[in-house]
C-alpha cells in the first residue's frame, strides 16, 4: 500500500510516535565504539579513531520525563532535515496503526486559512537541537578497577597505609549511594528524582596520553605490567612519592580515559555537568616522569582532547586547582598556552611544601603567548579555612574567570585542604567546597567537570565530594560557619592581585576610600617615562611642590605672574635618568588640599599622612607588581616621610630597593624602626644617602654622643640653604651614588661617571 504524506502528516506521525514511545523509552548510556563520548539517545560526540574499550558495560536508565524530553529533541532535530514531498513508501505491518491514526486525524480536524498560516510559521521557527541544560542529568564516572593500583606489600598496621589509598574512591562512591544520589543496590531509598548518570570508564589511548606526556614516559609506565614485584619495589625508591604494581598501568589508563569521556560528555552537552571519581590522581605528573602519587596527568590530557574534538565550542578552558598541593604537572602542560587559564590555590610555605621549589609562587605567570594565563595563589602557611578560599575566589578567581570567559571549566578537585586531612593541615569544610563549586557554575553555560585529585582522610574526602556533587545537581550549598579571612590570607590574595593586575585589568587598581581618590587626582600624574614597568632600573621621586621664585615689580613692589617662575631642581635628575635609560616615576605631594578634599581626608579611617598613603598606593600598583630590576627612592622635603613609611612597614622592600636618597632642610628626620627586622637599620645605613641642612637639629647632639644614630641612615651635612639649592649642589653625588649601586664600582669611579653624565 502506498500513501502520499505531506509535511503536516509527518508532523502528526511524529506526535503519535512520541506518544507511543513514552511508555517504553530507555536511554542507554554506553560508549560509542566510534567515539570517546557516551551516547545519549542519539546525542553522541563526533566520531574519533580510538582503541575499542574492554570494559564491561551495563545499561542505566533515566526517568520517563527526562527520556521523553531527550527523545522529543531528537525528533525535532530529525524533522529539520529536508525531505522530498510527496513521499511514496510501502507500509510495513507495524505502520498500519500509525497510518490509521493519521487518517482519523485528517477526518476529525477542520482546517482554516489562519490555521494553515500558523502551521507554516511554526515550520519556519528554529527548533532546539538539544534539551535545556537544566533538564539534563549530572554525570558520575567511577570504576572499581581503578582500585587495583595499590601497594605491593601493605603494612600490617592500619595507620601505616599509604595515603593514596584505593579505598578513597570507594568511600566517595559509597557516600553518594547512601545519600540516594544514584541508582545502585547499596543506595538508600528513595533515590532522588533525577539520579546521577553513570559514565563508564575506558582505557585512554597512547595517542591521547602523549598529548601531554612523551612516548618514553608512556612506555615506562606500560612496562610496569610485566615487571617482577622485586623490580617494582626497587623502582619505587627511584621516584618521588610513587608506588607501582602490575595493575598500575591498567588503573592509570582507566583514570585518564574516565576523565576524558567525562569531560567530552559535558563539553559536547550530553550532560549538564559531572564528577569523575578517579584514581590514581594526576596533577603532579609531568611530561616525562610520574611523581606525587600521580601517573598520568588526567586533567591536562582531558583538556587537550576536548580542545581537539570541540575546536569551536571548547576553545578556552579554565582549570581551577584547589588541591592543597600545587599542580606542577598542569602548570607545565599549559604554561605557554593562551587558551587555557590555570589557577591554583595551594599551600606554598615559601617553596618548602610539596612539590617544593619556587615553581608554585605568585611570580610564575606563564610564558610567551601564555603570559598571564597562569595564576598561583600560594598560602604562606597551613591552617587556611573557608573564608580564606572564598576571599581568594571573590578577589582573584572570579574576576579573572569572568574576564577570561571560558567555554569549559575543569576543577582539579583535590580534597586534601579539607578539615581532618593530616597532609594538608587546612580547614576547608564541605560547605566551603560547595560554595566554590557554586561560584564556578555560572561560567561556560554550566559546563563544568570536577576530577578527583588528592584527599587522604576517607571521611573528609567523602563528605566533601558529596557536597560538591549535590551542588552540581542543583542543591544550594550549606551555610558557612566561618566568614572572616585570616590576615595572612588577605595579604596573600592582595599580593597576587597586585602582581596579576598587569595582565588582568579587572584586578587593578586597588579600592581606595573617597578621600584618597581625591588626593590621587591631585598628586598622581603620568610617569615621566613610558618604560617604568620594564625590567630596567627605576627611579621614584617623592617631592614637595617646586619653589616659586621671582623679582618684585619695581613700581608696585609686588610679584607679578610674568616675573615669577618655578624652581624645579629635580628636572635635571629626571633628564639624567632618561638619558641613562632608566624608568622614572615623578610624584608631586601637595602641601594643601581644598576644603572638600580636606573634609574627606578627615573622615578616613587610616591614620597615615598623605605622603605615606600615596607611597603605599604607588608601591602596590605601579612599582611592586612590575619588573623593575633595581629601584631607587628619592625623597625631597616632607614627602620623604612616604619613603620611610614604606621602609618601616612593607615587608621585603629591601629585596627590591637598592638605594634611598633624601633631602631634608628643616623637616623632621624620620628614622627606621627595627621592630620588624633587627637588621633593618644596618641595611638602611649601608644603602642610604641623606643630605641634611647644616642648621638641622639632628646635628645638635646630646652630651656624650659623638654622631647621630645609625637609624637615620648615612647623613651628609649640606651647606646649601633651601631644598632647591641642595638639589642643585648635590646632583653629582646622587648620580654617583646610584651608578655605584648599579655597577658595583668604587665611589671615586662612580663620582667620575656621575660628573661626566651630568
Amino acid at each position: 500500500m502506498e500513501m502520499d504524506l505531506t509535511k503536516d502528516d509527518l508532523m502528526a506521525l511524529d506526535v503519535e510516535k512520541e506518544r507511543a514511545d513514552r511508555e517504553k523509552t530507555v536511554v542507554s548510556v554506553v560508549p560509542n565504539p566510534e567515539s570517546h563520548a557516551i551516547t545519549l539517545n542519539g546525542f553522541g560526540g563526533s566520531p574519533r579513531h580510538s582503541a575499542p574499550s574492554t570494559a564491561n558495560h551495563s545499561n542505566h536508565y533515566m526517568d520517563d520525563a527526562s527520556a521523553a524530553r531527550l527523545h522529543r529533541a531528537n525528533v525535532n532535530q530529525a524533522s529539520r532535515q529536508p525531505q522530498p514531498s510527496p513521499i511514496h513508501t510501502k507500509a510495513a505491518p507495524d505502520q498500519l496503526h500509525l497510518q490509521s491514526s493519521l487518517q482519523s486525524l485528517r477526518k476529525s480536524s477542520t482546517s482554516s486559512d489562519e490555521d494553515s498560516s500558523d502551521d507554516l510559521a511554526m515550520e519556519k521557527m528554529p527548533r532546539p537541537l538539544q534539551p535545556p541544560a537544566a533538564t539534563m542529568p549530572t554525570g558520575l564516572c567511577y570504576d572499581v578497577r581503578m582500585r587495583y593500583h595499590c601497594e605491593l606489600d601493605p603494612p600490617k598496621q592500619r595507620l601505616d597505609f599509604h595515603p593514596e589509598d584505593p579505598r578513597r574512591i570507594y568511600a566517595i562512591y559509597k557516600e553518594l549511594c547512601l545519600a540516594g544520589l544514584l541508582d545502585d543496590p547499596m543506595s538508600t531509598r528513595p533515590i532522588v528524582s533525577r539520579p546521577l548518570l553513570r559514565i563508564n570508564a575506558r582505557n585512554a589511548t597512547q595517542a591521547e596520553i602523549c598529548l601531554v606526556h612523551d612516548t618514553k614516559h608512556f612506555q615506562f609506565v606500560e612496562r610496569t605490567k610485566d615487571m617482577t614485584e622485586e623490580s617494582l619495589v626497587h623502582l619505587e625508591r627511584q621516584y618521588d612519592s610513587i608506588y607501582f604494581n602490575r595493575l598500575t598501568y591498567a588503573s592509570a589508563l582507566l583514570s585518564a580515559g574516565g576523565a576524558i569521556d567525562t569531560c567530552r560528555a559535558v563539553a559536547g552537552r550530553q550532560l549538564k555537568n559531572a564528577i569523575a571519581v578517579i584514581r590514581p590522581p594526576g596533577h603532579h605528573a609531568e611530561c616525562n616522569r610520574p611523581m606525587g602519587f600521580c601517573i598520568f596527568d588526567n586533567v591536562s590530557i582531558s583538556a587537550k582532547v576536548c580542545q581537539m574534538d570541540f575546536p569551536e565550542t571548547c576553545r578556552k578552558i579554565l582549570i581551577l586547582d584547589w588541591d592543597v598541593h600545587h599542580g606542577n604537572g598542569i602548570q607545565q602542560s599549559f604554561y605557554q598556552d593562551p587558551n587555557v587559564l590555570y589557577i591554583s590555590i595551594h599551600v606554598h610555605e615559601d617553596g618548602n611544601f610539596y612539590p617544593s621549589g619556587p615553581y608554585g609562587d605568585h611570580l610564575h605567570c606563564g610564558a610567551g603567548p601564555g603570559l598571564g594565563k597562569n595564576i598561583n595563589i600560594p598560602w604562606p602557611t597551613k591552617g587556611m579555612g573557608d573564608a580564606d578560599y572564598l576571599f581568594a575566589f571573590q578577589n582573584v578567581v572570579l574576576p579573572v574567570a569572568y574576564n577570561f570567559n571560558p567555554d569549559f571549566v575543569i576543577i582539579a578537585a583535590g580534597f586534601d585542604a579539607a578539615a581532618g586531612d593530616q597532609l594538608g593541615g587546612c580547614f576547608v569544610s564541605p560547605a566551603g567546597y560547595a560554595h566554590m563549586t557554586s561560584m564556578l557554575m555560572p561560567l561556560a553555560h554550566g559546563k563544568i567537570v570536577a576530577c578527583l585529585e588528592g584527599g587522604y582522610n576517607l571521611r573528609s574526602i567523602s563528605k566533601s565530594a558529596l557536597a560538591v556533587t549535590r551542588t552540581l545537581m542543583g542543591e544550594p550549598p550549606d551555610r558557612l560557619a566561618e566568614t572572616s579571612p585570616t590576615a595572612s590570607g588577605i595579604a596573600t590574595v592582595q599580593k597576587v592581585a597586585a602582581y596579576q593586575s598587569r595582565f588582568w585589568p579587572c584586578l587593578y587598581p586597588k579600592d581606595m576610600d573617597q578621600g584618597f581618590k581625591a588626593l590621587k587626582r591631585k598628586t598622581v600624574g603620568q610617569a615621566d617615562s613610558a618604560n617604568y614597568d620594564q625590567a630596567i632600573p627605576l627611579i621614584v621621586l617623592f617631592h614637595d611642590p617646586p619653589e616659586v621664585m621671582g623679582t618684585p615689580d619695581p613700581a608696585t613692589k609686588r610679584f607679578e605672574l610674568q616675573n615669577t617662575w618655578l624652581a624645579d631642581g629635580l628636572k635635571h635628575y629626571v633628564d639624567w635618568a632618561a638619558r641613562q635609560g632608566f624608568g622614572v616615576i615623578d610624584v608631586n605631594i601637595p602641601k594643601h588640599l581644598t576644603d572638600e578634599e580636606t573634609e574627606l581626608q578627615d573622615d578616613r579611617t587610616s591614620h597615615m599622612s598623605e605622603p605615606e598613603e600615596l607611597a603605599v598606593y604607588l608601591w602596590e600598583n605601579y612599582i611592586d607588581n612590575h619588573d623593575a630590576t633595581k629601584i631607587f627612592l628619592i625623597g625631597v622635603g616632607t614627602a620623604h616621610q612616604g619613603i620611610m613609611h614604606l621602609v618601616n612597614n612593607r615587608e621585603g622592600i629591601f629585596q627590591r630597593v637598592h638605594g634611598i636618597v633624601n633631602f631634608i632642610a628643616d623637616e623632621p628626620l624620620v628614622p627606621v624602626s627595627d621592630q620588624n627586622l633587627y637588621y633593618l637599620s644596618k641595611w638602611y645605613k649601608a644603602n642610604s644617602c641623606n643630605f641634611v641642612s647644616q642648621s638641622h637639629l639632628v646635628w645638635v647632639l646630646p652630651p656624650g654622643q659623638k654622631k647621630p644614630s645609625k637609624r637615620f641612615g648615612t647623613l651628609v651635612a649640606s651647606p646649601a640653604k633651601g631644598l632647591n639649592d641642595m638639589l642643585v649642589k648635590h646632583q653629582g653625588e646622587v648620580q654617583a651614588f646610584i651608578l655605584g649601586k648599579l655597577g658595583g664600582s668604587s665611589m671615586a669611579e662612580a663620582a667620575r661617571r656621575g660628573s661626566a653624565a651630568s
